[in-house]
């Protein structure tokens, strides 16, 4: 009886400790990446990336290093989003924009942040930070 109450009390201290430990960590590893997003700086300028099924507006989408840019993304048709790690970069219909500051130069992979069917692999693109 009393190592089944142990066992179960360790258990749910366990899931408690496991709850608290989803904390948002973005903030310490925006800065170590070559994007960071940041919510109280301006952006300088804006980019706008639209989604219809299986492929975005463009092939290739170019930024300033070092720039505040705005993102947005819009939808037009399908269930999509972007994603983009290196940048710290995730945007869907409920995330529809960003401020980030590319701190790092180079030409990262795009790519469709939301499973949306049988055309999800090939939908990508290339973000150029020059």
């Amino acid at each position: 009886m009393i190592r089944r109450f142990a066992m179960l009390l360790s258990i749910g201290l366990l899931l408690f400790l496991a709850a608290c430990g989803g904390a948002d960590n973005n903030a310490s590893t925006a800065s170590s990446n070559g994007g960071a997003a940041v919510p109280d700086i301006a952006a300088e300028e804006e980019l706008i990336i639209s989604a219809t099924d299986y492929s975005f507006d463009q092939q290739e989408y170019h930024l300033k290093k070092g720039v505040p840019v705005n993102i947005v993304f819009k939808n037009e048709s399908g269930n999509h989003g972007i994603l983009v790690p290196e940048l710290n970069l995730r945007l869907d219909g409920k995330d529809s924009s960003q401020v980030i500051v590319p701190e790092e130069a180079g030409t990262f992979e795009m790519t469709c942040a939301i499973m949306c069917g049988s055309g999800h692999s090939g939908m990508s693109a290339k973000v150029i930070v020059e």
